[in-house]
């Protein structure tokens, strides 16, 4: 007799993570970009805001998708080590207040 338990025990590779991060940011890239230029009303405005906004979130992104890898909650199998969950969760919570800090100044 078969049992199905339904458990996503395989973790995403490295090239997953990367290109889920680049087709996600292409939809924001599109929408970003025309609504900043309808906000400036300038091409180059509007892509040096798009530009630096994208390449920020695409780095936080990957490492949120491997944090979200390296935990066990709520998944059935709890056999991850959490350090590495916080780990990363410790430099997002740096980076995203690097980039407040930077804005502020």
């Amino acid at each position: 007799m078969e049992t199905n338990n339904n458990k996503n025990t395989k973790m995403d590779s490295w090239v997953r993570s990367w290109t889920k991060s680049f087709t996600w940011r292409i939809i924001g890239i599109v929408i970003l970009i025309v609504l900043s230029y309808f906000v400036t009303g300038s091409w180059v405005e509007a892509s040096v805001i798009t530009f630096l906004f994208h390449a920020v979130r695409l780095v936080l992104y990957v490492l949120h998708e491997r944090a979200w890898e390296l935990t066990a909650w709520g998944r059935a199998d709890p056999d991850i080590n959490m350090f590495w969950f916080y780990f990363w969760l410790v430099i997002l919570i740096i980076a995203f207040a690097a980039i407040g800090l930077m804005g502020c100044l």
